[in-house]
């Protein structure tokens, strides 16, 4: 797959944490005589500063936090240290706070209560007065505000909401969604103007826009999609396609100015949570007018491409369009027709020879992506069944099919051209940026790769994304999962940008997210920008607003993929806490001082602590990330069987088979 996906959630793309990268490498610290920077905490009170200028993260105990807590953003100058390896800081002010309601277990007593803050990083109690606990019973799961930050003493706080005990139904994600502050209700002001948007199309409404309701549209998503935000048909003359990608219309819905403008702004992206979604959109918009749903009139906007018979977009346009897709296939449909399934291609007569047509494209574009030296990782995701009571049945694996591959390569060439044309028209615009890894990264790949005596051919300098991608395609298939894992770690994270930086992993000069307004509010934005364009204004009023755009929305984007990440390890943890004792085959994934991590095949992963490692004595090289002993050696890619230890929380514990 590519470094960076359209982001159909159906399939599973768009939420993987890995298929996003790490963040950029430090450069060094200035002789400021103060900083400002963010505090990362940990379990054991002491603290990390994270500069904004850069640099390495200086090391402060707790006895010089003065009273900041993990997340604040802070003014620290530096002490002198007897540390090997990092600075250290003392705190000289807290700027803001970074966590102002904490969720946590509540514990009472006769006179006060306290909550015991959920995030480990958060290293002190939060003291709950009698009077402030809401009724709290020791051991229910509660939300507190934090009212007072009393100097060398317990922050001060208030119940505001007890979500049950710890063991209740929907608690446990529950948790999740209020400790990231994610909004998992609209306001009445914004579900009072969703309610009141029209359920079908006027013919006002078409007046004015390109009429496709003739064409054989057709949308392709998971088996469980309500929201259907892209459609696509396809006509053929001679050696040449016409491929249309229709999107759906959400600005002619969402004006600017409103309130469910203003909520989906805030949002900035949809939350996919195991068994539920926080919509950026109320469904009266999501599943709704907006969706493309099979038979029904949907206002669009749609890039018609002209594409020749190597793959190469001859000629792109943008307008407003109208459609009535034929059917609602599902990505397993729609690789069973291409496949040649008989009864499958008999349901869908009418549009099978369009979707072999299309298949045939997708080829021509992915070798044409391949020439330019698109970089091709080796991702897959998790899929966790839950059955009706919320309790995790299966884990497994998201399976990619010849249509997910079909569909992506058309969103990737309608994103492309979309940022192409409206970067050489020098609008303002959100672009979907990706830089150059950074030559600390590129140079612990590099020592990395030699350490298994591979050579790698790119220039240090100025590193093409084909030189990444020859080397994939040319390794032995004995260290081929090793070096994937290993260079999916050199690359920078993919992030929103005001500016035109390109797309290093998909060797693109121009790209942006202009596929999914329903659940993406960069693409809902420069949609506005289009519009607007179309209907001959002015695009300088938005120079500001792709900057905050861009801004809040990658923020928001981590923000997203972390709440998603620690309810699948919940639910993962769920699953193999029924497993304990049982023996699995994994492929080690992460290599720290304190022990391997091991991935199973059902993308399931724990830890083996080094203490648990046969022969004992273990060194960290962090340069080849590996663990050495005298007798063994650990790296990414080795096999490992290993037994289910146990679950603490969140956290799976394996042990190596054998011991």
């Amino acid at each position: 797959m590519p470094v960076d996906k359209y982001g159909k959630k159906s399939h599973g793309y768009g939420k993987s944490h890995k298929a996003n990268f790490g963040g950029s490498g430090r450069g060094k610290i200035g002789k400021e005589k103060t900083l400002t920077g963010t505090l990362d905490g940990n379990p054991k009170g002491f603290a990390f500063f994270v500069s904004d200028l850069g640099g390495d993260d200086l090391f402060i105990p707790a006895s010089r936090l003065n009273g900041a807590m993990h997340g604040d953003r802070v003014e620290v100058r530096l002490v002198p240290s007897n540390r090997r390896g990092s600075g250290e800081a003392e705190v000289v002010s807290v700027l803001s706070r970074g966590f102002t309601t904490v969720v946590g277990k509540y514990e009472s007593s006769l006179k006060f209560g306290f909550v015991r803050p959920d995030n480990a990083r958060i290293s002190k109690d939060i003291y709950i007065p009698t009077e402030r606990s809401m009724g709290a019973k020791s051991g229910q799961k509660v939300v507190c505000e934090i009212k007072d930050y009393p100097a060398g003493r317990s922050p001060i706080g208030a119940v505001c909401e007890i979500l049950g005990y710890p063991d209740d139904k929907d608690v446990d994600v529950l948790s999740i969604i209020r400790s990231y502050g994610l909004r998992s209700q609209f306001p009445a002001d914004v579900m009072k103007e969703a309610r009141a948007k029209p359920q079908t199309v006027s013919e006002e409404e078409m007046r004015g826009r390109r009429d496709f309701r003739g064409d054989a549209v057709i949308t392709i998503d998971g088996d469980d999609s309500k929201d259907f935000d892209d459609a696509v048909s396809l006509s053929k003359s001679g050696a040449n396609y016409r491929l249309s990608v229709h999107i759906a219309d959400v600005t002619h819905y969402v004006k600017a100015g409103t309130k469910l403008d203003d909520e989906a702004s805030e949002r900035a992206t949809s939350v996919y949570l195991c068994d539920r979604v926080l919509p950026m959109l109320p469904v009266e918009l999501s599943n709704g007018i907006c969706s493309l749903n099979e038979g029904e009139d949907r206002l669009t906007l749609s890039v018609i491409m002209d594409i020749d018979n190597v793959g190469n977009i001859v000629t792109s346009e943008v307008c407003e369009g109208v459609i009535r897709s034929r059917h609602r296939m599902t990505y397993a449909q729609a690789a069973a027709v291409v496949d040649g399934d008989e009864a499958v291609r008999e349901q869908f007569a009418d549009v099978k020879d369009m979707l072999d047509e299309m298949y045939k494209l997708s080829q021509l574009l992915l070798l044409k992506r391949k020439k330019r030296g698109t970089i091709e990782f080796d991702l897959s995701e998790s899929k966790i069944v839950m059955d009706e009571n919320g309790k995790v049945v299966d884990v497994k694996r998201y399976p990619i099919l010849k249509s997910n591959g079909m569909i992506e390569e058309f969103m990737l060439a309608a994103n492309e051209s979309v940022a192409e044309k409206f970067c050489k028209m020098k609008v303002p615009f959100v672009y979907r940026g990706h830089e150059t890894p950074s030559a600390e990264k590129l140079q612990t790949l590099v020592n990395f790769l030699s350490a298994l005596g591979i050579t790698f051919r790119g220039d240090m300098n100025r590193p093409k994304p084909a030189d990444f991608a020859a080397l994939l395609s040319g390794v032995d298939d004995s260290v081929k999962a090793v070096v994937n894992r290993v260079t999916l770690r050199s690359m920078m994270k993919a992030s929103y940008v005001p500016d035109n930086i390109g797309h290093f992993g998909l060797a693109a000069e121009f790209y942006c997210h202009f596929t999914s307004p329903i659940r993406r509010y960069p693409d809902l934005a420069i949609h506005r920008i289009i519009k607007d364009i179309l209907h001959g204004g002015n695009p300088k009023k938005y120079t500001n607003f792709v900057s905050d755009v861009s801004k809040h929305s990658s923020e928001r984007e981590k923000l997203a993929e972390s709440a998603e990440r620690d309810v699948d390890d919940l639910k993962k943890a769920e699953f193999m806490s029924g497993k304990i004792g049982e023996k699995y085959d994994g492929v080690i994934s992460g290599v720290t001082e304190w022990g391997v991590f091991v991935e199973l095949e059902n993308s399931v992963e724990g830890l083996v602590r080094t203490a648990n490692l046969p022969d004992g004595d273990y060194v960290y090289n962090r340069d080849l990330m590996r663990l050495d002993s005298s007798q063994n050696s650990y790296r990414i890619g080795d096999k490992m069987r290993i037994v289910v230890e146990g679950v603490d929380g969140s956290r799976i514990n394996f042990l190596p088979d054998g011991l």
